[in-house]
């Protein structure tokens, strides 16, 4: 038996629809992910994901290619082979999210030592408001 939410999502702005598509930590993510390395099978994408399970990246990327954000091709071969890269809807979206990279960049100093190499596509770092 499916999950089925208890209600339907409340989406009242435009706004609201598009951190529904591309906010959240994974979706994000992949999404950066396939904008820098392009197409990828599974196994590649989750080695560049870090700590992602394979449930929910599954699940992600069922959301995210049912957003029409990310393309899923399968090709007929033994072994079975699948790639995934983002649609032209999932490009289009890749300078917001830089946009917010820079703009967050401003105020999150927090140097882990863990940022991901995507990232420095955005070129967040070094930023200043003068």
């Amino acid at each position: 038996m499916a999950y089925q939410r208890k209600r339907d999502k409340d989406i009242r702005c435009p706004l609201e629809y598009g951190m529904e598509l591309f906010g959240g930590k994974w979706n994000s993510r992949i999404i950066c992910v396939l904008a820098t390395l392009g197409t990828l099978r599974y196994s590649e994408l989750r080695k560049e994901m870090g700590n992602i399970t394979d449930a929910v990246l599954a699940s992600t990327l069922k959301g995210l290619i049912a957003n029409g954000i990310v393309l899923r091709k399968s090709y007929d071969e033994i072994p079975p082979r699948v790639e995934y890269s983002l649609s032209e809807k999932g490009q289009s979206v890749v300078p917001i999210l830089q946009s917010i990279c820079q703009w967050a960049g401003l105020f999150y100093k927090e140097d882990t030592g863990t940022t991901m190499v995507q990232c420095q596509k955005c070129d967040h770092r070094g930023k200043t408001t003068e």
